[in-house]
């Protein structure tokens, strides 16, 4: 009766311990997806950030970005992914007793054409335009300008790693004679590491050169992400801390926080 009833539940455990494996590979295959941002992945990462050290008075500025990221089809060989950021800031006497501003900034909207599969070398890339559009709700939320450039993205998965950089430059091509022109370029080089159980680790900067004021703004971000599920939504969650190694005079200093949640619509 035992070695029966023993040889009747080691099938089971098999095919229980099987479909976790299996449910744990699919979790960690979409982890490392949102570490590539050209994936063909559905994603809705909101993400809130925290700076302060603004200016004479110390300012802060609480900033959502709202970040869809939408691949299509071009044919059997390309990829095109719309990368959107929207932000929604808040934030206080960032320019000396300037008072309280809320609403939405300027949207970053840029399209990565891709191809689907990486190159012998393991090398995945895309490249595209960008563009800046003025839809901010406050002159203290934006610039005012209409800007547009070029963006380019390049990384290498290998086992857990996760290896690349994304950047773009944007010049102002319209928008109001009496703010400043734009020209802007951003770097953000990244390290990342999953593990099998879908927790990942990143390492990057989010680098902006002005070259008007001739001033880096470089945050030196460390996140760790984690992917569940709900039912069959899978969601990661993201926290982390950042360092302002250089600002301009009257931007932001010291620490400062990131939190995220990001919602994923395999295909």
């Amino acid at each position: 009766m035992k070695v029966t009833l023993v040889m009747t539940l080691i099938p089971c455990l098999t095919i229980a311990t099987t479909g976790i494996a299996q449910a744990w590979e699919a979790d960690t295959d979409l982890a490392k997806k949102l570490s590539n941002p050209v994936a063909s992945l559905i994603s809705v990462p909101f993400e809130f950030n925290y700076d302060h050290g603004f200016g004479p008075d110390n300012g802060n500025r609480e900033t959502l970005n709202i970040q869809p990221v939408i691949p299509f089809s071009l044919n059997e060989n390309w990829n095109v992914i719309s990368r959107t950021i929207v932000p929604v800031i808040w934030q206080d006497d960032i320019a000396g007793p300037s008072g309280s501003q809320f609403g939405i900034g300027d949207t970053t909207q840029s399209f990565f054409f891709s191809p689907k599969e990486p190159t012998a070398g393991g090398i995945i890339w895309g490249a595209g335009p960008a563009f800046l559009l003025p839809t901010a709700t406050d002159d203290l939320l934006g610039s005012g300008k209409f800007g547009i450039g070029p963006t380019a993205v390049v990384l290498k998965q290998e086992g857990p790693w996760t290896v690349g950089a994304l950047a773009n430059h944007i010049w102002s091509v319209a928008g109001e004679g009496d703010r400043p022109d734009v020209s802007s370029t951003f770097l953000q080089p990244f390290v990342s590491y999953t593990t099998s159980d879908a927790w990942t680790f990143t390492l990057n900067t989010e680098s902006t050169y002005n070259w008007e004021d001739e001033q880096w703004s470089v945050p030196i971000n460390f996140q760790v992400s984690k992917l569940v599920r709900f039912d069959k939504q899978p969601v990661s969650f993201t926290a982390g801390a950042r360092y302002w190694a250089a600002a301009p005079e009257n931007g932001p200093e010291g620490w400062g926080f990131r939190v995220a949640m990001t919602f994923l619509f395999p295909k």
